[in-house]
C-alpha cells in the first residue's frame, strides 16, 4: 500500500483572510507538484482525503485535476492540525487501497512519525507546503519512506 501525505499549499494569514485560502504561489506550487507527480511518479490513488479546511480542500482539488482518483475528494474527520494521529494509524493498518491525505502540521508530522518509528514526538520528516511524501507499507505492516517531492525540486 502507498500512502501519499501532502501538506496543504501556502495559504493566506488569518489576518488577511480568516478562511486562509491558498495564496497565488500556493496554487502555482501545488499545480507544479501535482503535474510532476502525475507525469513522473506513476501514482494511482483511489481517493484524496482532506481535513475540510479551505486550504486543504483547494490543495486536494488541484491534485484531483491531475490524478483523477475514482473515489474523488472526500472530507474525513481527525485531520485537523491538532488532531491526535492514533485514529489514522488504526485506519491505515487494514486499508489496502492507495490514498492521498491532504492535511496540516503538526498532525501530518506526528502521523508520519508514528507510522515510521512508533513515536510521534520524533521528527522524521520535514514537510513543505505543497510537498508530497510517499510512504510504503510492506506485507509485514512496516512503513518506509519511498520518495519525496517538494516544489523546490520540480
Amino acid at each position: 500500500m502507498y500512502l501519499y501525505l501532502v501538506q496543504h499549499g501556502e495559504s493566506k494569514s488569518k489576518e488577511e483572510d480568516p478562511e486562509r485560502p491558498l495564496t497565488e504561489n500556493g496554487v502555482q506550487y501545488t499545480e507544479k507538484v501535482a503535474m510532476y507527480v502525475s507525469e513522473k511518479c506513476n501514482i494511482e490513488i483511489n481517493r484524496i482525503i482532506h481535513s475540510g479546511k479551505k486550504r486543504a480542500l483547494q490543495t486536494a482539488e488541484i491534485f484531483k485535476e491531475y490524478l483523477n482518483p475514482p473515489g474523488g475528494v472526500v472530507f474525513e474527520k481527525e485531520l485537523e492540525p491538532m488532531s491526535a494521529p492514533w485514529g489514522w494509524v488504526e485506519k491505515l493498518k487494514d486499508l489496502e487501497e492507495d490514498i492521498m491525505i491532504v492535511g496540516h502540521l503538526p498532525h501530518l508530522k506526528r502521523l508520519s512519525s508514528l507510522l515510521l518509528c512508533q513515536d510521534e514526538s520524533k521528527i522524521i520528516i520535514s514537510f513543505k507546503n505543497s510537498g508530497v511524501i510517499c510512504l510504503n507499507r510492506n506485507e509485514s505492516g512496516i512503513w518506509s519512506v519511498f520518495w519525496v517531492v517538494v516544489p523546490s525540486i520540480v
